[in-house]
């Protein structure tokens, strides 16, 4: 599923080829994509205005367009297969961003799920082999913490303060800290040499400092490599596989739902309780 890098890396397709560009026509007739609105609602709220900003926090994005008393805001959703592509009035893709998307080849938009097309006839489009991305009016962005990337020492602490649950799973609630998924927290845990299954309220202070720098250089080293499936740790996820750092074994189990995978020697569990 797209995580925070792959997300910014659609927002800056938006920002450098969608802005101030005057909207001429909107399909939004994926009633399931666009949902919960009707066929047209979007459409309708779009019509003749223009992208004036997009904006990112954690997985989330959304674009304004308008004035401050007109404005209308469009939240785009990712989901796990999705990506922002614009193309020229030819047809010919001119951004799509910088992630991994299963193979598609430029100009393929079969799986176009929404499309905006402006005034001089490019389009800008949510690619969606698997449907499972969503486009909506004014998303619930206010109920998100703060950003992954952006969070600072304080917010981090107060993310974690008293709570038994596993630091993995605190880390990932979209409503503590916003951005981070699956499979950037195990990369997260592994550069930080906590174990996933650690309890928030267990880790020392140095340990929570360690778990903030590990953070951020995750963040960064996957925007600059096109996405967490580029991440150190990422290949080494299977049975069988050693840890890249010191070649021990790596372990996998569920935590709190989710599969979760950690070095056998640098990532222990802690004592009990912990």
């Amino acid at each position: 599923m797209p995580e925070l890098p792959e997300v910014e890396s659609a927002r800056a397709v938006i920002e450098r080829h969608g802005l101030r560009r005057r909207i001429a026509d909107v399909d939004d007739s994926d009633s399931f994509v666009c949902r919960p609105h009707a066929p047209g609602e979007i459409r309708h709220a779009l019509l003749g205005g223009e992208f004036v900003t997009a904006m990112r926090q954690g997985k989330s994005m959304w674009c304004q367009t308008g004035s401050v008393s007109d404005e209308v805001t469009l939240g785009i959703h990712l989901g796990m297969s999705g990506k922002i592509v614009i193309a020229d009035p030819d047809g010919t893709e001119i951004d799509g961003g910088d992630y991994w998307e299963r193979g598609r080849p430029p100009g393929d938009y079969r799986w176009a799920r929404f499309t905006v097309t402006f005034d001089d006839g490019g389009r800008l489009m949510l690619v969606d082999p698997r449907r499972l991305g969503r486009v909506r009016l004014d998303p619930p962005v206010g109920e998100l913490g703060p950003d992954a990337q952006l969070i600072t020492p304080a917010q981090f602490r107060a993310a974690l303060a008293g709570s038994a649950a596993p630091v993995k799973a605190r880390i990932m609630d979209q409503h503590r800290i916003a951005g981070i998924g699956n499979l950037l927290a195990d990369e997260i845990l592994w550069r930080a040499r906590v174990h996933p299954a650690r309890t928030a309220r267990s880790l020392t202070a140095a340990e929570q400092s360690r778990l903030l720098r590990a953070s951020r250089d995750a963040i960064r080293a996957a925007l600059r490599s096109g996405g967490v499936h580029n991440l150190t740790i990422i290949p080494y996820r299977h049975r069988g596989a050693t840890c890249p750092r010191d070649h021990a074994p790596m372990r996998t189990a569920p935590v709190d739902g989710r599969t979760s995978w950690w070095c056998a020697a640098e990532q222990l569990p802690g004592p009990a309780g912990a």
